[in-house]
């Protein structure tokens, strides 16, 4: 084998781009899903009813494209965007609705959409829009891939101290430290917020219990 072919064949292949689709219509979202099928670069790893759902699953499977419908219950996809981007700025997220006006454009622009599609909208439709899309999200693995993996291992390892320190029990400043950086999420895993509580009855955290109190009622509404 040539020097030539040895290179060609240690050449990776980019890897599939991670996507979510989320819309609370149900064939909005089979249809979505079938029309991505597709896309070959583009793997849908997460399925979203609503928008707060969609938050919770973008940033579990750490998706890197999400297509949101505007209208949704709990969270429209203009909250959902700015939710997701917030946390991850590098993830594309495409707008889809049925409204053709502009300031319905100007206000998925706002939250930071990367493409706008119109339903119904045409397979042709979305993998014109994927095409710009992928090439969005490739030039930012390009830029900032490495500092996004540092990120990533950061996030990763964070979680596993907080599952050590939730079994151990642990309530000193250091397990304090490390549920509070989890607490920062908006979407934090309400269990990391009911161990923070705990710690801050035993270290006698009362002015932060209060504000901890009230969040997680809240959130269990």
């Amino acid at each position: 084998m040539s020097h030539r072919s040895v290179e060609q064949t240690n050449k990776k292949k980019p890897s599939r781009l991670r996507a979510l689709i989320a819309d609370d219509v149900k064939e909005s979202r089979r249809s979505t899903r079938l029309m991505l099928s597709l896309v070959p670069d583009v793997e849908v790893v997460a399925i979203a009813h609503d928008g707060r759902e969609a938050v919770k699953l973008a940033r579990q499977h750490e998706v890197q494209i999400a297509l949101l419908d505007i209208k949704m219950p709990v969270l429209d996809g203009l909250q959902a965007t700015q939710a997701i981007l917030k946390r991850d700025p590098d993830v594309c997220c495409v707008m889809i609705s049925a409204e053709r006006d502009s300031d319905t454009l100007q206000r998925a622009l706002t939250a930071g959409a990367s493409g706008y599609l119109i339903k119904p909208f045409t397979s042709d439709e979305l993998v014109e829009t994927m095409e710009r899309v992928i090439k969005d999200v490739r030039s930012k693995q390009a830029r900032y891939g490495t500092a996004t993996r540092l990120k990533r291992e950061r996030d990763a390892y964070v979680l596993e101290l907080a599952k050590e320190y939730m079994k151990a029990r642990r309530t000193d400043e250091k397990a304090q430290t490390v549920f509070e950086t989890l607490a920062a999420d908006p979407y934090c895993d309400i269990r990391w917020l009911r161990n923070l509580a705990i710690i801050y009855v035993v270290r006698g955290e009362w002015g932060r219990l209060r504000v901890l109190a009230e969040r997680l009622e809240r959130q269990m509404l």
